[in-house]
């Protein structure tokens, strides 16, 4: 179920960044969600709540005019899930391209995440192409 669960929120987020609507993403994340973002990254920090979720997805927008996932594999399946996922992105101040995995552990309970921690492979890398 937890899969499932993920799935729908990727197919949430993909619809997201093309329609600017985060109503459909809300019903996948708990109330009091929380994602650790590295500092190193534009949009790092810590994010809170369905609020805090929307401010981040908007910071993304802002960072990202391209933000793709190449492919997904799931490589755990309960709670905390993981899931490695190579991206294909091209920031919007450069127009850099880049390519990274990013793993995921990505904790669901009651069917609703409540927590997310993604690793970046270089954030550095990212705040180079993101920088003018």
């Amino acid at each position: 179920m937890s899969v499932s669960v993920l799935e729908g929120m990727y197919a949430a987020e993909a619809e997201y960044f093309a329609t600017g609507d985060f109503a459909p993403l809300r019903r996948f994340f708990a109330p009091d969600f929380v994602l650790h973002q590295a500092g190193g990254l534009p949009y790092g920090g810590v994010w809170r709540g369905h609020d805090g979720l929307q401010r981040f997805f908007a910071a993304m927008s802002r960072t990202w005019e391209v933000f793709e996932f190449v492919d997904q594999a799931f490589l755990a399946t309960t709670s905390p899930l993981v899931v490695l996922t190579n991206v294909h992105a091209r920031a919007r101040a450069t127009g850099r391209e880049l390519a990274f995995p990013i793993l995921q552990a990505i904790t669901v309970a009651g069917g609703r995440i409540t927590e997310v921690r993604p690793f970046y492979w270089d954030t550095a890398a990212i705040e180079v192409a993101c920088s003018t």
